[in-house]
């Protein structure tokens, strides 16, 4: 199926500022294949995504660059690029980084938190909320991301930085899954119990109940696509920052 019929009665790429073409560019195609809509083994060549979007392929070929550089895409020759499929060994490995790097950071971050910083994890969770009743995955998404940068606040750039990365790189993975499933309410909750174990200055209960949040999320995704596997980087990644070697949260759910 060609890239047009995978897109037909879809709204257009509209770029606001031709400063950033690339970048929204990317937006665009990243959203495209996180929200299922190009799906894994699609063929993307960049003149016909040039055609469709009436775009020149400059800054496509940059999209490409940082869609590859986030594990979206493979790199072909003659400038063509395949979406990729689900990769059990990628989504284990990204998990237990994530681990590893947000525990440290709301540790760092408990009891250190602004009432900014509060006030701005609250409207974020609020959002989360209202994207959920919408339907909107992408707003979520955004939102999401933004709440847990919050917990994290005090880790410093460079930990901020790859934290972000693994999660934008895990997002397509959580995007099939919510796809499927809705786990809202749950993931809510835990969502509500760190952010008020980080601002009440609970360093240990914060650690334990993000290490529990993030390997949930990884057990149950994988429980979807790569049925009967398991995950021993998460699990060792949860031991390394609690002490303890299980997760309480049923990889079925």
């Amino acid at each position: 199926m060609s890239i047009s019929d995978l897109l037909e009665g879809r709204a257009g790429l509209r770029i606001s500022d031709a400063r950033r073409t690339s970048v929204e560019v990317h937006a665009h195609l990243r959203e495209l294949i996180t929200g299922g809509v190009l799906p894994p083994g699609t063929l993307l060549k960049q003149a016909e995504l040039a055609r469709v979007f009436a775009v020149s392929r400059t800054p496509l070929r940059e999209a490409f660059r940082m869609l590859q550089e986030e594990g979206l895409i493979s790199a072909e020759p003659n400038q063509r690029s395949r979406v990729l499929g689900f990769d059990p060994d990628e989504l284990e490995l990204l998990y237990a980084g994530r681990v590893t790097l947000e525990c440290l950071g709301v540790r760092l971050t408990a009891g250190r938190m602004s009432t900014d910083e509060t006030r701005s994890a609250r409207a974020a969770m609020r959002e989360m909320d209202r994207a959920h009743r919408a339907g909107d995955l992408s707003g979520w998404s955004v939102a999401h991301h933004r709440f847990h940068r919050l917990l994290i606040a005090r880790c410093g750039s460079v930990v901020l930085r790859t934290s972000a990365s693994y999660a934008e790189q895990s997002e397509r993975y959580v995007r099939a899954y919510q796809n499927h499933h809705d786990a809202f309410v749950e993931r809510q909750l835990e969502h509500a119990a760190i952010l008020d174990a980080v601002r009440d200055g609970h360093a240990h209960q914060a650690v334990e109940l993000m290490a529990h949040h993030l390997a949930g999320t990884a057990l149950r995704v994988m429980a979807d696509f790569a049925h009967g596997r398991s995950a021993p980087a998460v699990l060792a990644a949860v031991e390394l920052v609690t002490g303890k070697n299980q997760v309480p949260s049923s990889p079925a759910s």
